[in-house]
């Protein structure tokens, strides 16, 4: 399990426990003519914070104040700040 001020850029397989504590509203876009949703949430373990970026279904799923985990995720960088995701091959799971 890892803590959020440990998490490094470019690092994968990333398992993790927080609480959601801000979620902003979703966007739409559209990319190869498929519509799709994202949204940024951040989340705070004991050692501090992070964008954790929230893909389609993943929006439906938590909320702010849920506790979630998640599993085989994947750190990114955006203009200088980490964002945590769980990509193509991890999961979020409230707990």
């Amino acid at each position: 399990m890892s803590l959020i001020k440990d998490l490094q850029s470019k690092q994968g397989k990333v398992e993790i426990e927080a609480e959601v504590i801000e979620i902003s509203p979703p966007r739409e876009f559209n990319k190869f003519g498929k519509v799709g949703r994202v949204a940024n949430a951040k989340i705070k373990d004991e050692s501090g914070t992070i964008v954790l970026t929230l893909w389609n279904d993943e929006i439906d799923k938590v909320k702010v104040g849920s506790k979630i985990k998640i599993t085989n995720g994947y750190v990114s960088e955006w203009q200088g700040e980490k964002q945590l995701s769980a990509g193509r091959f991890g999961q979020i799971e409230v707990i």
